[in-house]
């Protein structure tokens, strides 16, 4: 990674300096298929002619270029000596002219970290298939350019590829005499280009659309995934759910989609869940379901191709100027997937998911020690990759679903439009959105940023009741909190909603007021005088972003009653508030635990469910006192069990229940069931286990040692495929050996040999929460190797490696300790580094304080 860096200030330097009036990039990728004489790096050659200006005649800058070999440079025609001007990753533009073309031809590398040109092997069928993949800085891989997202310009692809094969770019293509050429771009950010290019099975339909004006609009639409997946690609739903967000954002954005086609690849071996590429968006293909999901996975992929088609107006017409307004783009797609997820799909429950999944991931990373304001301090590319998390994104989000609610959403919409038109084909600051919200709404917009986008942390919100005499409220008064740390306290426009049973024993809403929340104490006057509630919700319907907390008869109500609040929001949102209560080691795990056993069958929402699945094995695995865990795991596999048999046969929840009890089972019993479930020798009436479930069947089994190398070898056998070779690997680094885990070690930290979809099947595979002891040896070579892997390592390897391996299995003060020794001892350390670890510690210290609490709770 050293030299591949680059600091806002090179790139504020660089942008007042140059600016860009296109790109014409030529590749030769014919060389991604045949053999390969292993001497080095398999690469293809691309070459680039870059025209610019410089605002400054006869000063210096440089382009961005990571290849293995530049063969040639020309600039204004003069030839330069590479050995001279290159280092490896930027080339040295010396005595620049006032207008400039620089030509590079260069040899780059195929990529099998999912950085750049990636390249896969498709081992069902020996098919090769490419695709990019650049954010934030990845295009210098395939060619040369000036890497920041405020040097905008139009591209012009050129391809050469292997016979037929077929090659996207972001604009339409046309193949003659042997070459791909593609229409040229509207201005865009390098980041943001695209090749795709192989033998893809390809699906086609079209969108069409009279604009105001009375003009039509046609947008040619396709879709693609491997040939092995094509029996399991149901496009029609993709381009269902594709028609209804281009009619819902040309409903509400007045700004025509711009950028003709709109292509959506699945691919192989992807990092992110989805890159936003105009005309050509790019998904992880693991959103094409083998087996059978639940409406969950659906929701999911909806609310993916909804976020990234808010991208084309968030993030791609207008983007950011630097890395710092991040947000910018991905606050608003992750807040517009969700709004025209229930807007306009069949998914019109999305707000249940976005409170209970989207808002967990951004609670908890505002409450690590790298949280940072929304709007964040980028210095450099390390910072910004890591910045892509649940603060930019749901909390993020969240702020905008309380700022609909704050300034109402017309004028929210309407400053989304002025924003478009004003800036479109540019780069914008925080204070350029700003300034267009404050025209509609008429709010003073910088009280609202500085509390919410330009401070960090979490507030948490408490109800205070009173009661008079006769039983009724005399006050009730919500209570607002911040951390140490970050003592903000924040405006918060809430709906505090009173709940009490019924004569049929459910537990329903009968008064609700809307108020601002301002300070450390605010009475809610509306509410005097309502009957006595037995349960307190302070931000009912979820408009801002909050930890919510009980009062001491709303967690009674609960313990006891929580399966009968039927409304599924409301539901959630406690749901969400007692997880929450137990990270923070103010309920006990196993009373978390014993609430899901107690509750979780009777719950209707499946996204809910799943994650209640998600979180208990959390507990069991991190907060509960060690000496219970068993005792909770038994408890946890008997209520799984129980479910399991008792849901619909062939239903969702009966699918949700049996991967479940999957994850829990440890006992002899359990894992029997689950071997003979997986034979056919036993079965539960609905059940289909298929290739999917079957793969989650046998990481247990490995993991405790029922399996052994030769039945997965004969279930790779039976699933021969990219994603049967992923769940291989995976289950074979579960196994309960030391020679195992040895080899994983071996392959994942001291060798680049495993492509990154492997490097994190071997990561997953290899940290086992039942094999403690086993893992115990490895602590103090994580933080032998980790300074070395991220030197050494691409950045999203190093972050796979320092993440995944990190001892958090061994909690105990002694590895709080070991960590703390590494940090002190590293103060030098990458801050990207020191950051993942300072995490990692983090959650280690929260799941010791959590046991704790749990261990205090024995014998009640």
């Amino acid at each position: 990674m050293p030299g591949e860096n680059l600091t806002r200030d090179e790139a504020r330097e660089r942008a007042a300096l140059l600016s860009v009036d296109g790109y014409e990039v030529s590749l030769d990728l014919r060389s991604a298929v045949g053999e390969h004489d292993g001497g080095g790096p398999r690469t293809f050659r691309s070459v680039t002619t870059v025209r610019f200006r410089c605002a400054e005649p006869g000063a210096s800058s440089f382009a961005d270029l990571i290849a293995p070999a530049v063969t040639a440079v020309s600039l204004n025609g003069r030839d330069l000596d590479p050995g001279q001007v290159f280092d490896g990753s930027r080339i040295l533009l010396e005595d620049l002219a006032a207008e400039n073309e620089l030509v590079v031809d260069a040899l780059c590398a195929y990529s099998r970290t999912g950085e750049g040109m990636h390249r896969f092997v498709d081992p069902e069928d020996g098919e090769v298939y490419l695709y990019t993949q650049y954010e934030p800085a990845d295009s210098r891989r395939v060619f040369a350019n000036f890497e920041q997202p405020d040097l905008k310009a139009p591209y012009r692809f050129e391809v050469r590829a292997p016979e037929g094969w077929t090659v996207w770019s972001n604009g339409a293509g046309e193949l003659a005499d042997g070459v791909w050429r593609f229409a040229e771009t509207k201005p865009i950010s390098t980041y943001i280009t695209c090749v795709v290019a192989g033998p893809y099975h390809y699906v086609t339909d079209s969108y069409e659309r009279v604009l105001e004006d009375g003009t039509r609009l046609e947008i040619p639409l396709g879709a693609m995934c491997r040939k092995g997946l094509a029996p399991h690609f149901d496009a029609d739903d993709v381009f269902l759910v594709t028609k209804q967000g281009l009619d819902f954002f040309h409903d509400h954005f007045d700004y025509p989609y711009p950028f003709g086609k709109y292509d959506q690849a699945f691919v192989p071996e992807y990092n992110l869940g989805a890159m936003e590429n105009p005309g050509m968006v790019t998904f992880r293909e693991e959103y094409i379901f083998r087996g059978k999901v639940t409406r969950a996975s659906y929701e999911g992929r909806a609310n993916t191709i909804l976020h990234e088609m808010a991208h084309m107006w968030f993030g791609d017409l207008v983007t950011m100027e630097w890395w710092d307004d991040l947000w910018l783009k991905e606050s608003f797609a992750d807040f517009m997937g969700a709004f025209s997820l229930v807007g306009a799909t069949r998914f019109t429950d999305g707000w249940i998911t976005f409170a209970n999944r989207r808002k967990a991931w951004a609670y908890r990373a505002d409450q690590l020690p790298s949280t940072h304001p929304i709007t964040a301090d980028i210095r450099d590319l390390q910072d910004a990759k890591l910045n892509f998390d649940g603060i930019t994104y749901a909390k993020g989000a969240s702020v905008l679903k309380q700022l609909v609610a704050y300034v109402g959403q017309d004028a929210f919409l309407e400053g989304a439009r002025r924003y478009f038109k004003r800036h479109a084909y540019g780069n914008t600051r925080l204070g350029d959105l700003l300034s267009v919200l404050e025209e509609t709404s008429g709010r003073d917009m910088a009280a609202w940023s500085r509390a919410w986008l330009q401070t960090a942390g979490v507030n948490s919100l408490t109800p205070q009741v009173l009661l008079r005499e006769d039983g009724r409220i005399d006050e009730l008064a919500v209570v607002q909190e911040a951390a140490e740390s970050h003592p903000e306290l924040r405006p918060h426009r809430v709906a505090v909603g009173l709940y009490r049973r019924d004569d049929s024993g459910t537990l329903e809403r009968y008064a609700r007021a809307e108020t601002d929340v301002e300070g450390a104490r605010t009475v809610v006057a509306e509410l005097a005088g309502a009957d006595a509630p037995e349960l307190v919700l302070v931000n009912d319907d979820d408009l801002t972003y909050c930890k919510t907390r009980f009062d001491e008869t709303s967690l009674a109500t609960l313990r006891e009653h929580l399966g009968s609040l039927t409304d599924p929001l409301a539901r959630a949102l406690c749901w969400s508030a007692l997880w929450n209560m137990t990270r923070d080691a103010l309920l006990p795990a196993r009373d978390f635990i014993g609430l899901v056993v107690r509750f979780a069958g009777r719950e209707s929402d499946i996204g809910v469910l799943q994650m209640l699945h998600a979180w208990a094995g959390s507990a069991l695995v991190h907060y509960a006192a060690p000496d219970w865990r068993e005792t909770g795991e038994r408890l946890a596999a008997e209520d799984a069990l129980r479910e399991l048999r008792e849901a619909g046969p062939g239903s969702e929840h009966q699918l949700a229940w049996a991967r479940f009890f999957a994850t829990v089972a440890s006992a002899e019993q359990d894992l029997l069931l689950l071997r003979d479930l997986l034979d056919g020798t036993a079965g539960i009436d609905g059940l289909e286990v298929d290739q999917e479930l079957r793969w989650a069947f046998l990481e247990p089994l490995a993991a405790h040692g029922v399996v052994d190398e030769k039945r997965l070898d004969e279930e790779l056998a039976r699933d021969d495929t990219a994603s049967g070779k992923r769940h291989h690997v995976r289950c074979l680094a579960a196994r309960p050996s030391a020679a195992v885990k040895a080899r994983c070690w071996a392959q994942v930290v001291e060798s680049d040999a495993l492509s990154n979809a492997l490097v994190e099947a071997t990561i997953s595979g290899f940290a086992q929460a039942s094999q403690r002891e086993l893992l115990a040896p490895y602590t103090e070579k994580y933080f032998a190797a980790i300074e070395r892997v991220w030197t050494e390592r691409s950045i999203q390897i190093g972050m796979d490696v320092v993440r995944g391996l990190f001892p958090s299995f061994q909690d105990s003060r002694a590895t709080l300790d070991a960590t703390d020794a590494w940090l002190t001892s590293h103060e030098d350390a990458a801050p990207a580094l020191r950051r993942l670890v300072l995490e990692s510690r983090d959650d280690l210290a929260r799941a010791l304080r959590g046991q704790a609490r749990d261990a205090a709770a024995a014998g009640r």
